[in-house]
């Protein structure tokens, strides 16, 4: 996996923590650069734990999976773009205006729902023999820059692209899934 395959698959998780983002913004009275920041750690952080979780899991099951390895990674891909791509059209921009809150029982559950995600493409990662620690720390970095610039956006800008933030990152993984299997299959350089 390239650089930027890499950067376009951070981005491509990022967009649902993004979104939530945008809708903390949104219900910030004043997101100040504290407040962005522990948003950006929660999401950056799950992000990039749970690419590593699955990149282990996976790894203790490389020889059952080596035959179908193109094909997982293409289901998984495809899969999490699909359910993004979905959520985006089924929600559109809603937001929960009552989301301002930075408890830790109110940001856990958001972190770990806007990260599962990123679990299957640790799987992913360990299929395509990635060194994980500088992929989850990009995906990590990528995640909390995006997050935190989703809260000052959704302070300044409201709802607006929420989702099409969700359908753009939906569309980047099935594409990028695609491209793994069209590549094993000898059809893509």
């Amino acid at each position: 996996m390239t650089i930027l395959e890499l950067f376009i698959v951070a981005v491509g998780l990022s967009m649902d923590a993004f979104a939530v983002s945008v809708c903390k913004g949104l219900a910030m009275k004043d997101p100040s650069l504290r407040k962005s920041g522990i948003v950006g750690l929660w999401f950056g952080g799950f992000q990039a734990i749970m690419p590593l979780l699955g990149y282990f899991l996976c790894s203790r099951f490389e020889s059952l999976i080596r035959a179908y390895d193109h094909w997982i990674a293409f289901i998984l891909l495809a899969l999490i773009g699909i359910n993004m791509i979905y959520e985006a059209i089924k929600h559109g921009d809603e937001c929960d205006v009552n989301s301002g809150s930075l408890k830790f029982m109110d940001m856990l559950p958001m972190a770990v729902a806007t990260s599962i995600d990123a679990l299957a493409v640790g799987v992913t990662l360990a299929v395509l023999k990635v060194n994980i620690l500088p992929a989850v720390g990009f995906i990590g970095i990528t995640t909390f820059t995006l997050s935190v610039i989703g809260v000052k956006a959704g302070c300044i800008f409201g709802t607006k692209y929420k989702s099409k933030a969700e359908l753009a990152g939906g569309i980047i993984l099935v594409l990028i899934g695609l491209k793994i299997l069209l590549e094993h299959m000898g059809l893509l350089g």
